[in-house]
């Protein structure tokens, strides 16, 4: 609400009256925001690096960029205890079902993340008969980073999109229903 719109006390319990008539419940969407606020600032990235891309994904972590100041410093080794994927470098066929059965393990909601030109669509493998042709062949990819390897602020920007995606779900009144983004 605008500032100039507020006008007094009653005006706001009227806004919410009529708000809760139409359906719209004005605490639980509170507690929404409030919910994926933290959840969005607490990914946790499941470490799966191939190639180059890898070595990127490492950089993160050192001092120079600080992947702690966004709330992905928490890398997982196991898939039960991450929240995302970060597929970073060549998917070959024979990496793919390694690769779908960590998905499956991870618990809900999970994100994906393709980095760099292999991921995202086979890079210069591409014609190679043994390299998947970008990740999305095999998983549901919610950000693409593009770039051979990608630099670190390419990272973080990937990253600041998927929190922004996870922002706008759904908590209550439903199992994580996305809402259109409004744009």
């Amino acid at each position: 609400m605008q500032y100039e719109d507020f006008k007094d006390n009653e005006y706001l319990e009227k806004m919410v009256a009529d708000l809760n008539a139409n359906g719209t419940n004005v605490f639980l969407g509170a507690l929404d925001d409030l919910i994926n606020w933290g959840r969005s600032n607490s990914l946790w990235p499941l470490t799966f690096a191939t190639s180059c891309c890898g070595i990127e994904f490492m950089a993160l972590g050192a001092a120079r960029y600080d992947m702690a100041r966004f709330g992905f410093e928490v890398t997982r080794a196991s898939p039960r205890q991450a929240d995302m994927i970060m597929v970073c470098g060549t998917i070959t066929d024979r990496m793919a079902p390694v690769l779908k059965r960590l998905y499956d393990q991870m618990a809900d909601p999970k994100y994906v993340i393709a980095v760099g030109g292999c991921a995202v669509s086979g890079g210069p493998f591409k014609k190679s008969y043994h390299v998947v042709n970008g990740v999305d062949e095999i998983l549901p990819v919610d950000v693409y980073i593009p770039g051979c390897p990608p630099r670190p602020e390419a990272f973080y920007y990937g990253m600041m999109q998927l929190q922004r995606k996870v922002k706008l779900e759904k908590f209550f009144g439903g199992v994580n229903h996305q809402e259109k983004e409004e744009k």
